[in-house]
């Protein structure tokens, strides 16, 4: 069977060469933002900003990764944030 994340791992591969600078973009609700950030790698540059009504928060991670392998994990631990979506 083929890993779910084939497809991303074979588009990283052929867009970045490693280690290199890689961009994640969610958009959570603001009360799960503190279990987001807990996932998130370490070291990261974070951005945030709230919604008009705060109810969501979007965040923005940059940091440079070592691999797509290292990618995938990340989005493997930040998927088990409730109502998280990544964009």
């Amino acid at each position: 069977m083929k890993d779910l994340f084939e497809g991303l791992r074979e588009q990283l591969n052929s867009h970045y060469s490693w280690p290199a600078l890689y961009t994640f973009k969610f958009v959570v609700p603001s009360g799960s933002r503190s279990k987001l950030l807990e996932v998130v790698p370490q070291h990261s540059e974070i951005t945030e900003k709230k919604s008009k009504t705060g109810k969501y928060t979007s965040v923005t991670i940059r940091k440079v990764m070592g691999s797509a392998e290292e990618i995938i994990s990340a989005y493997k631990r930040i998927k088990t944030v409730e109502g998280v979506i990544s964009l």
